[in-house]
């Protein structure tokens, strides 16, 4: 510890949450409903994030709406998307229709994740036992007899510590709390990597958020209000071939998958407008040490496939919170209880990981492979016909494996 170090303003909690993104600021949100003192700690001085992922699920919404809050949510500016179609080949392919699904929100909310995580915060801040602390670089856990007792940290104005019965790492794939515990997570490589960008949306462009097969080429559209958000799917470390070939080849493949950016794809100009999303897969096998729990992508990180990570970490935390708020508010919290969490909702996060990998094989491995137009195996778009079958897709993605609620 460095001299400057020693001398540090030092706060007390019960809980403290690192990390502002979706299982952070839901945990802290639910906790402090319950009485519980929390503290939540942000790295960067706002949330706004360039190509974060913006997509609110079915059951997200239906928790929101315990909470009270989904009507004021959905008072915020956003779009709906109540199937995802792709074009191939064989004409248009819809693996996912949320109209089916028996529930007040048959849809994917699209909002910012900024708003959404100015609104959680913005109610967590109604109660006295919250706080939240921006700019907030965690450097080290603080541990007394092998438990983790709080974390120190950088902040605008210097160091500062915060003491707290349990630190809740939620800071995301390249958690720093991870790495300060020891906790290593198993990687899988999924075969694709996206390149992710901006494109001009003019009046009268159509609403849908949409999908395109082309030749060893699969992109996606996503309506963003006053712009598109592009999706280039490529093959693994593909991208330095991408980028020594020239901005023009993305402006071929880009007017060739989607003719209506034609007129517009020339105003990406530069690599440096784009983000590359190296997709991974992982999961630790472990999630907890005295003192010490991961949720959400700090914990399993994954594939874009369905756009379920922002579901599956909000569910962590709502988990955490109906097995953590009792011990607590009770001053003791032992390993059996942060076992309980991981328990919890390891089974599901292995489920949807195989399922992603199953649809990367029969999908994208393929698609990106083809040399020529693909559509997807026959047999798949004939199961997805059937009464018994079309809606599963539509389910997983909306709720999960199973669906979680909040308890009181």
């Amino acid at each position: 510890m460095t001299a400057e170090q020693t001398s540090v303003e030092v706060k007390e909690t019960v809980c403290c949450v690192v990390g502002g993104g979706p299982a952070g600021a839901m945990l802290a949100l639910l906790l402090a409903r319950k009485g519980v003192p929390v503290t939540l700690l942000e790295a960067h001085p706002d949330f706004d994030r360039e190509f974060r992922g913006d997509t609110i699920h079915p059951s997200v919404m239906e928790l929101m709406d315990e909470l009270g809050l989904a009507e004021r949510l959905l008072e915020l500016r956003h779009s709906r998307v109540r199937d995802l179609t792709f074009q191939s080949a064989a004409g248009p392919f819809t693996p996912i229709d949320f109209r089916r699904l028996k529930t007040k929100f048959p849809y994917i909310t699209m909002m910012p994740q900024k708003s959404f995580l100015e609104f959680v915060t913005a109610e967590a801040r109604r109660y006295p036992n919250f706080r939240l602390v921006m700019n907030a670089r965690v450097r080290e856990l603080i541990r007394h007899d092998g438990i983790v007792r709080g974390v120190r940290y950088r902040g605008e104005d210097g160091w500062r510590e915060v003491r707290a019965l349990l630190t809740v790492g939620a800071d995301g794939r390249g958690s720093h709390v991870r790495k300060l515990a020891g906790l290593e997570p198993r990687k899988t490589s999924p075969p694709m990597d996206v390149l992710w960008f901006r494109l001009p949306r003019y009046e009268g462009d159509p609403e849908e958020t949409t999908g395109r097969f082309g030749a060893g080429e699969v992109l996606i559209v996503i309506n963003r209000f006053d712009y598109w958000q592009v999706g280039y799917v490529i093959p693994k470390g593909s991208y330095s071939k991408l980028r020594a070939s020239g901005v023009e080849t993305l402006h071929e493949a880009i007017a060739r998958l989607v003719p209506m950016f034609a007129d517009r794809v020339k105003e990406f100009k530069d690599w440096k407008q784009a983000s590359l999303l190296s997709v991974e897969s992982s999961r630790c096998p472990r999630w907890y040490k005295p003192g010490l729990l991961l949720i959400g992508d700090a914990a399993h990180v994954m594939s874009p496939v369905g756009g379920v990570g922002i579901n599956y970490a909000i569910q962590d935390a709502v988990v955490a919170s109906n097995v953590l708020a009792k011990p607590l508010l009770d001053g003791r919290v032992n390993e059996r209880d942060l076992r309980s969490v991981q328990l919890r909702r390891e089974v599901p996060t292995r489920i949807i990981q195989a399922a992603q990998a199953m649809a990367q094989r029969q999908l994208v491995t393929p698609a990106l492979a083809s040399g020529g137009p693909f559509a997807p195996p026959a047999l798949f778009r004939l199961l997805l016909q059937l009464p018994v079958v079309r809606d599963i897709p539509a389910r997983v993605v909306a709720y999960g494996i199973w669906p979680v609620h909040i308890k009181d």
